[in-house]
């Protein structure tokens, strides 16, 4: 049976006891602030033909360059185009009432140490986003009860791409448990105001969806559809084939998704395959780790690409 799930839970609660935070509306962090990031030295564009592969990684256990660390045989193409920081979290100030961007100890330490966790990998040309997951305490992206307040949590967003030299957000809402402290249930203008905002503070950068959750579902409010605001939607259930349900291009979508190590080589092969065959762009991976997965991924990549996937220590 395809496990339908993440296991989530473990990296919620492991968020809910870290001390380092966005402040609402601000940028605070432990000691001193840190400073914003250089431009990445802009690396040449991918020479391999086929879709676009992301790779989620839990940071929480394992190291961000190990995406790096796979190419493709005989042309030496990266294997992955998108390294997906896994995960920042939304919660929730019970004392002013509003949503801030935390981030547990882990998430800190790959962004405090961009220089030698995210910079390798985007002078590879590898796109490194943030994704930002619920965590238990009530907020999340359906549920901001104003457009000033959606704003203002874009704001935090937007500062944290800057100040670290990211290339995008990814949206996950798992986990929020609304009506937690008194929040309110999801509406259907939170997340239309909050992908709104966002997109106009950083017109050129990656804002992606984990399709999934009450904010997957409420992409329209008053006339405005953010549909086509998004570069990136993908399945969020690992092993099985389901096409986003939102209005974007093939060339966007991922209907396949792949855990690492989790799914059969067999399924993440025929998976791929049906990829390619029925035109689709994105192709979805979760849960790399730091061990030699070379024959996990060829399984993947034999199918996208035509080529072995090599590992590089």
């Amino acid at each position: 049976m395809f496990s339908l799930v993440r296991n989530r839970v473990r990296t919620a609660a492991l968020a809910l006891s870290a001390v380092a935070a966005l402040a609402f509306g601000t940028t605070a962090t432990t000691g001193a602030a840190a400073a914003p990031a250089p431009a990445p030295t802009p690396a040449p564009a991918p020479a391999k033909q086929g879709p676009t592969s992301v790779a989620y990684v839990e940071v929480n256990n394992n190291s961000m360059l190990n995406v790096g660390k796979y190419t493709l045989a005989g042309g030496g193409d990266n294997v992955f185009d998108v390294a997906v920081i896994f995960a920042a979290n939304i919660n929730y100030d019970t004392g002013t009432k509003a949503a801030y961007l935390h981030f547990n100890e882990n998430v800190r330490r790959v962004l405090d140490n961009a220089a030698t966790q995210i910079r390798p990998l985007q002078q590879k040309g590898i796109k490194v986003v943030l994704s930002v997951l619920g965590n238990h305490q009530g907020a999340g992206f359906a549920n901001f009860p104003s457009q000033q307040a959606a704003s203002a949590f874009a704001k935090q967003l937007s500062d944290t791409v800057a100040t670290y030299g990211l290339d995008g957000i990814d949206f996950d809402d798992e986990y929020a448990k609304y009506g937690t402290n008194g929040t309110g249930q999801p509406n259907d203008s939170s997340f239309v105001h909050l992908v709104s905002a966002l997109r106009a503070n950083m017109p050129d950068k990656i804002i992606s969806l984990y399709n999934i959750g009450p904010a997957a579902t409420r992409l329209s409010y008053g006339g405005v559809d953010i549909s086509s605001t998004f570069d990136y939607a993908w399945n969020p259930y690992y092993g099985s084939w389901q096409v986003p349900g939102i209005a974007l291009p093939k060339s966007k979508l991922s209907p396949a998704a792949v855990e690492i190590g989790g799914t059969a080589q067999s399924t993440a092969a025929d998976l791929a395959r049906r990829t390619v065959s029925e035109g689709y762009g994105v192709f979805l991976t979760y849960n790399l780790d730091g061990a030699n997965r070379s024959a996990d991924v060829s399984a993947f990549t034999r199918q996208l690409y035509g080529a072995d996937a090599v590992y590089t220590p």
